[in-house]
């Protein structure tokens, strides 16, 4: 997993509320296991078609959207069912942060197990980001210091568990946080060889 310390980029404005799962990327898109890819069927069939004709009335079919590295979103992002396909594809995409007043609880734990970082804000505050992103403004995002720095240099103060922090800036997933004992757990697996080696 990358390090995610500061990310500097376009915010794309998404103010609908109740965004699923499934309009993230639809069921049909579900079949691979592989992490890339996705990003083209992201909310698919809000930029596309029936014919598959990309549609000029969505965000993030229009400049300088394309590139959008934060997506500025509207309340209860991510519910609907739990497909880690979801975050998989807005990062595919090339989304590493996305801010909201609020989060779909098993959608937040993905975001930070592949790398995005989630940002729950007041809804003041995500209008005023929401503002920025119309205008589009570039937002960085320092998550070091837990702060969103505006066009104009105003900043905005986030909240983040520090944990969750820690892992983002590190790199580090499920996986890499296993690897970090490998030395524990290679001493326990000889230990169980000597004493119960009728296990192994």
């Amino acid at each position: 997993m990358e390090k995610f310390i500061t990310l500097k980029g376009i915010a794309a404005p998404l103010p609908m509320i109740n965004v699923d799962t499934d309009m993230i990327i639809p069921k049909q898109f579900l079949k691979t296991i592989k992490r890339s890819g996705l990003g083209k069927n992201l909310f698919h069939e809000l930029r596309f078609d029936m014919q598959g004709n990309i549609k000029n009335d969505f965000v993030l079919n229009w400049d300088p959207y394309k590139k959008a590295t934060i997506l500025i979103a509207g309340d209860n992002f991510g519910c609907g069912s739990s497909r880690e396909h979801a975050p998989w594809s807005l990062l595919d995409f090339g989304f590493k942060c996305i801010v909201a007043p609020s989060f779909a609880d098993i959608f937040y734990n993905n975001c930070f197990k592949n790398g995005i970082l989630p940002i729950h804000l007041d809804q003041e505050k995500v209008n005023t980001l929401m503002t920025e992103a119309k205008n589009k403004n570039q937002l960085t995002i320092n998550l070091d210091e837990q702060i969103i720095i505006l066009a104009d240099e105003n900043i905005i103060e986030f909240d983040i568990d520090p944990f969750r922090k820690k892992c983002l800036i590190e790199g580090l997933d499920d996986i890499g946080l296993t690897l970090q004992k490998k030395d524990k757990i290679s001493k326990y697996e000889e230990s169980i060889k000597l004493s119960h080696p009728w296990i192994i």
